[in-house]
């Protein structure tokens, strides 16, 4: 019988948790043994006598150790440090968020113990994928906190208001990047009665932004942004250069800013300079959801709220795990499905030439099967 270890996580901040008592029923269903650590749901509000009654067993302590060692399966959400990528068993596969770019060491060690790394961020996005999509499930989530982190610390309320002492004008809201992300953000700023205008460089989503009840602001390109899977690719400075031009007066005039502009493998753009944020009002805010790449705005810092010419930005570093229930219980739905389809008479097969597994097996059999990654090493 297989077996699912399902540690609690360690990072700083990190809530959510890889399996929750829904998915565990159906992987003892299919004929898995499940362990989870205790504690490791508590964040989420998920108990240890929940994973009980689904037909987990619980762990702490000297089992813990046991449980890595012998697990066939290791799931995760936060990437894994080097410390426990050295646990588990060889041959053995995890499957969690690796952001190898950043945790070279845990890779390598990945490699030399010939584990088999599913990395969620690599899933490929197909159609028959959608449901493994882990970093849309995600983004989904950091879009709709990134908003209502903006009113709380907005200094002014999102709808119109008629009142008696007169009406308050609805607050402006410029979104940098209509992915999964910008396109919830825009939803809900909607629905809190926002004006919102919308920055993209790929025209392809102008349709999708104003069904939301967005505003499209439309850039000067002499070619589409749009870059592989959908994603926006890296701008050319000139191409660059113009695009802050545009925005540079939407942004001075809004009262608050999101950004979600992210680029494959690279840095984030550079959106908001500091002389645009000197030239905002004070009271604006920006919530910038690209600070762990860098940020798109030039004065954000990964992990802290700064005040800069009264202006607060904050750089949230990890969005999702402020909603740690339903960002769990999506996420460990993407695994299941993951887990569901390379799943054959009761046994796991990673066959390698599965277009999804094919993207997504960061390691596997002692090789570093994701081209980036491998050049890095």
């Amino acid at each position: 019988m297989p077996q699912i270890f399902v540690p609690q996580e360690i990072a700083d901040g990190e809530t959510r948790v890889a399996c929750t008592p829904e998915t565990t029923k159906r992987y003892v269903k299919e004929g898995f043994e499940v362990v989870v650590e205790s504690g490791a749901g508590k964040h989420a509000h998920f108990t240890d006598e929940q994973y009980r009654q689904a037909g987990a067993k619980v762990v702490a302590d000297a089992e813990v150790e046991t449980a890595w060692g012998n697990a066939d399966l290791v799931f995760r959400v936060y990437p894994i440090t080097p410390a426990e990528a050295s646990k588990i068993k060889e041959g053995a596969i995890l499957i969690g968020f690796m952001s190898q770019h950043k945790n070279l060491d845990s890779v390598r060690i990945l490699r030399d113990r010939k584990v088999s790394t599913i990395a969620m961020e690599l899933i490929p996005r197909i159609s028959r994928a959608q449901s493994m999509d882990a970093l849309s499930s995600q983004a989904s989530i950091a879009g709709y906190q990134a908003v209502l982190m903006a009113a709380t610390y907005l200094d002014k309320y999102f709808p119109l208001l008629m009142t008696a002492a007169g009406t308050i004008q609805p607050a402006r809201i410029v979104i940098m990047g209509a992915g999964v992300a910008g396109l919830q953000a825009i939803a809900t700023a909607k629905r809190l009665g926002a004006v919102v205008e919308v920055s993209d460089i790929r025209p392809a989503v102008k349709e999708q932004v104003e069904s939301l009840g967005g505003r499209f602001i439309d850039f000067p390109m002499d070619e589409s942004g749009e870059g592989e899977g959908g994603y926006a690719r890296e701008l050319t400075p000139a191409q660059l250069a113009a695009q802050q031009k545009i925005v540079r007066e939407k942004v001075v005039a809004a009262d608050a800013v999101i950004t979600t502009a992210l680029v494959p493998g690279r840095p984030a753009p550079r959106l908001i300079t500091k002389e645009m944020v000197a030239d905002m009002r004070e009271g604006a805010v920006i919530v910038d959801l690209a600070v762990e790449q860098g940020g798109n705005c030039e004065l954000s810092k990964s992990g802290e709220m700064v005040l800069a010419e009264g202006v607060t930005i904050i750089g949230h570093p990890n969005m999702p795990a402020a909603t740690p229930a339903d960002a769990s219980l999506l996420y460990a739905r993407n695994i299941q499905a993951l887990l569901l389809s390379i799943l054959k008479d009761g046994e796991v097969v990673l066959d390698l030439e599965d277009e999804i597994l094919d993207g997504a097996l960061l390691t596997h059999n002692g090789e570093v099967r994701h081209g980036p990654t491998a050049e890095a090493l």
